[in-house]
């Protein structure tokens, strides 16, 4: 099977939108159950909601036209990025997608910026990705209760890990 490519996503045409949609709902609910916290504000949130966030969206998409997965972001002040969503459909877990993603963002639209992003503290597939890719894990914090999260940095210049041999 051929390995998707990566390219910007449009949210004005329905069925890119309705399929990140998906996706995203599948892939937040994986991470409530590995976090213990189901009130996360994507599970919840509306296709209306989604297409209105002021957000710029890279998918990776295979040769069929599928999404496999995607990241959203958005430019912070003075030139940081802050990433708000990174999403897998569990269909296509485990074959290098999210790193595929990340990898590219980090080569192309986030060359020369810093990197921030947040994930349930026991998201341990999240952690373990930021911090292979060269992210430095800063302070946990809580929300709300019963919920810990882990913000993580990446400056440009950091030089991400070799990807792991097949």
């Amino acid at each position: 099977m051929q390995s998707p490519l990566v390219r910007p996503l449009d949210l004005t045409d329905d069925a890119t939108a309705g399929a990140v949609h998906r996706i995203g709902r599948a892939a937040y609910a994986v991470e409530a159950e590995l976090i213990g916290f189901d009130g996360i504000p994507a599970l919840g949130e509306s296709l209306a909601e989604l297409r209105a966030r002021p957000l710029r969206w890279l998918g990776a998409v295979s040769g069929d036209g599928t999404v496999a997965g995607f990241l959203a972001w958005e430019a912070a002040p003075e030139g940081v990025v802050a990433l708000d969503r990174l999403c897998v459909d569990p269909a296509w877990f485990r074959r290098g997608i999210a790193s595929l993603l990340l990898r590219h963002a980090l080569a192309e639209p986030f060359a020369g910026r810093t990197v921030e992003v947040t994930t349930g503290a026991d998201n341990t597939p999240a952690v373990t990705l930021y911090e292979r890719l060269g992210f430095v894990r800063g302070a946990d914090f809580s929300p709300v209760p019963g919920l810990t999260m882990a913000s993580f940095t990446r400056v440009d210049g950091a030089a991400p890990a070799a990807p792991a041999a097949p």
